[in-house]
């Protein structure tokens, strides 16, 4: 059993984070691995964890300066629902926003793909997430190719070209979005397909959890090969230093949400957010205001 530290705690991002794709083998990230961690201990680090990032999302509102966006990736059951509800709960949701990313509507499918996306993109001193995203757009799109209208757009969806166009402007994309000071982490969450099943059976035979359950995730299952190797391919395209992705063992979600917790915080501190000083009017007329606060009660 590994002890779990502060110093052990935060070094666990770093085991999964990868800001250069160019070599990276999705097969490399074991779906099963938990740290060798005790499942009592994290949930009782996770608490303590919340705290802390509640103070940091309290301090980035305040300053006002930048942005964070969490994009949240995975296979149907990988746990990024209960994911957003365990890590987020400890913040203010005035100043959270997630926005979940569905099958686009006729006004969505009228634009470019990317523009949904950007009107959807968390302004500063917010805290966003994406459950699901733009990465759709090269995986389910991917995957299904046979079926994309590309609506006028230029390129074959049969074709290389056109995906690895469609990767560099994602790259592109995020780092514009980098340079106007939103600070990006992408999270995978790395599931076994075994483990995607027995939770699909579990959805299914919870009548609290059925409403989930929808019968085109088995259908789904049959492409899981192409689907990783879309994962692979979008990860390898995209991750960099700006905008690094987080590929997440998701076996046991207790693990994953520490993980995601941690790389959270510690990009959150990595800004070092500060509330704005008091104006010099008001340091000057501390007492006055006392006072005055004092004389106003009803």
């Amino acid at each position: 059993m590994t002890e779990l530290t502060a110093s052990v705690a935060r070094k666990l991002p770093g085991r999964y984070m990868v800001t250069d794709g160019k070599s990276f083998q999705l097969d490399s990230v074991k779906p099963d691995d938990h740290g060798g961690f005790d499942k009592d201990e994290v949930e009782t680090w996770l608490d303590k964890r919340r705290q802390r990032l509640g103070v940091l999302q309290e301090r980035l509102a305040a300053e006002h300066r930048h942005s964070v966006l969490l994009v949240l990736q995975g296979m149907d059951g990988a746990g990024k629902d209960s994911l957003i509800l365990n890590v987020m709960t400890g913040m203010n949701p005035q100043g959270t926003k997630v926005v979940s990313f569905k099958k686009p509507s006729d006004i969505e499918l009228s634009h470019d793909y990317l523009w949904r996306v950007h009107m959807a993109v968390p302004g500063r001193g917010q805290v966003g997430v994406f459950n699901r995203s733009h990465y759709e757009d090269v995986l389910v799109a991917r995957v299904h190719a046979d079926t994309l209208n590309t609506n006028g757009m230029k390129g074959d969806p049969k074709k290389q070209e056109f995906w690895d166009h469609r990767l560099e402007d994602i790259t592109n994309f995020e780092a514009y979005l980098s340079r106007q000071g939103i600070h990006i982490l992408k999270v995978m969450l790395h599931m076994s397909p075994d483990c995607q099943q027995e939770r699909l059976l579990r959805r299914l035979n919870r009548p609290d959890k059925r409403w989930k359950f929808d019968e085109s995730d088995l259908a789904e299952r049959k492409f899981w090969p192409d689907y990783q190797a879309a994962y692979q391919e979008a990860i390898r395209a995209t991750a960099c230093e700006h905008a690094p992705w987080l590929v997440v063992p998701s076996n046991k979600k207790w693990f994953s949400r520490m993980v995601v917790m941690e790389a959270l915080i510690e990009k959150l501190e990595s800004l070092s957010p500060e509330p704005p000083p008091p104006s010099p009017e008001i340091l000057k007329n501390l007492e006055r205001l006392e006072a005055a606060i004092k004389a106003s009660h009803p």
